[in-house]
């Protein structure tokens, strides 16, 4: 039996689950460095765990909100689901970007989203619909899947390559059309080539009949995304670079309005 599997008895239950305990240390650690936080070695060292091991446990805190890396020198800190629930962050997002996806819906007349990385899923923070007839939009506050969605290519993009295998881990990469990408090393390879062109699309892999292109939207306190949506007979793949390099052309606003939402 594994050390972090073992159970014996204490506490004041009865029963002393080891795991349990492990997660607890480490989020102790943490709680009590919640400016600087801690390096890896750090927490390895405060919980007595070796580092493999340690990592195991940060990156599915990380994938659950509970624990978040600090992307320029890899210290963690507790994440947001441990901040206080009386200034709702997505909320505020919503309202700072809204008037500027309009703008942006009105400029290109499809489907504008903003979406963030939420735990193991993508969520539509706000969707604001083209106001043709034939049109592609999910709801606001819908969640989707990373590997089949263009803003999960680009959330995924901004996350160490450890969380990441840890969300695919956890959520499946079930086949939601004939071209949903469903390994994980056919997915680690569309990620690369994400971050490489600076853009992703979901090439009918979420919807058969659905287009969609994603960039990122850097700077924020969690993995973020705007993307333009629509039905496939109107958005050629062929034009989904175009799209997204207009789509970083006219996105600054939306951008800025976003950074600036405290957190």
């Amino acid at each position: 039996m594994r050390e972090d599997d073992a159970a014996g008895q204490g506490g004041a239950a009865g029963y002393n689950i080891r795991a349990v305990d492990r997660v607890c240390d480490v989020l102790d650690a943490l709680q009590q460095h919640p400016a600087t936080g801690l390096s890896l070695a750090a927490i390895a060292e405060t919980v007595s765990l070796p580092k493999s091991s340690a990592l195991r446990y940060l990156s599915a805190l990380e994938a659950r909100s509970y624990v978040e890396r600090d992307a320029e020198d890899g210290s963690y800190r507790l994440g947001l689901a441990f901040r206080p629930q009386r200034f709702d962050y997505r909320a505020a997002l919503r309202d700072a970007v809204l008037p500027h996806l309009v703008k942006l819906r009105d400029r290109f007349e499809e489907t504008m989203n903003f979406a963030v990385l939420d735990g193991i899923e993508v969520v539509h923070v706000e969707v604001v619909e083209s106001e043709r007839r034939v049109r592609l939009a999910a709801s606001r506050g819908e969640r989707a899947c990373l590997h089949s969605t263009a803003t999960g290519k680009v959330m995924a993009g901004q996350i160490p390559e450890s969380r990441l295998r840890t969300i695919l881990e956890q959520a499946g990469m079930p086949q939601f059309t004939a071209d949903t990408i469903t390994t994980v090393d056919g997915f680690l390879g569309e990620v690369k080539l994400t971050v490489e062109r600076g853009w992703g699309i979901d090439d009918c892999e979420n919807q058969p009949d659905g287009r969609c292109v994603a960039v990122p939207v850097d700077g924020l306190a969690v993995p973020a995304a705007l993307s333009l949506s629509a039905p496939a007979s109107r958005f050629a793949s062929e034009d989904a670079q175009r799209v997204a390099h207009l789509l970083k052309k006219h996105m600054g606003p939306l951008v800025d309005a976003a950074q600036d939402v405290p957190h």
